[in-house]
């Protein structure tokens, strides 16, 4: 694995993280997590197993650590790990389609579908948290869906127009 490319994915997990320090929480004190959405930008950056494995363990550690929900540090570990090797299969089986900007969009924002389901399922039915699931999916995986896209549309560009201009060894310059 590349020095190069590790500080990369370390950069992107390290801005997510400053993002949802800084984003205020809405209803509850709940937050969308942009860890998320730069845990996709590096999963579309470097597609790889190795890479995945870092990617979700380290945003789940983190964003478990940085949680306001009730005993989240576990479930955001299993959603995170869970959410980066699908959105990983879905990049590999849609290689030459994943490369459209709204294609790409689209797996963001199903792949935080998925992590929402996955952390609120665990939190709930694992963890015991006492929480109403359909309430909570509408007041806060639909918002930070919606958020994650826009996101997700405008950041990844820019990094993919950064990135064509360096050295760095990614997807996009294969």
């Amino acid at each position: 694995m590349n020095t190069k490319n590790l500080m990369l994915m370390a950069l992107l997990v390290s801005v997510g993280a400053a993002l949802y320090l800084v984003i205020p929480g809405y209803g509850e004190g709940m937050k969308p997590d942009f860890m998320l959405t730069m845990m996709f930008i590096g999963i579309f950056l470097f597609p790889d197993v190795k890479s995945v494995f870092l990617l979700g363990a380290t945003t789940g550690v983190l964003s478990g650590l940085f949680t306001s929900f009730p005993g989240g540090f576990i479930p955001n570990i299993i959603d995170k790990f869970i959410t980066a090797f699908v959105v990983f299969a879905v990049i590999i089986l849609l290689k030459k389609a994943a490369n459209n900007m709204i294609v790409s969009t689209i797996i963001a924002c199903c792949g935080t579908v998925l992590s929402g389901t996955i952390f609120l399922s665990v939190a709930i039915f694992v963890m015991g948290a006492k929480v109403p699931f359909g309430l909570l999916f509408v007041t806060v995986v639909l918002p930070a869906i919606a958020m994650n896209g826009i996101v997700f549309f405008i950041i990844y560009p820019i990094i993919k127009t950064l990135l064509k201009r360096t050295s760095f060894k990614t997807a996009l310059s294969n």
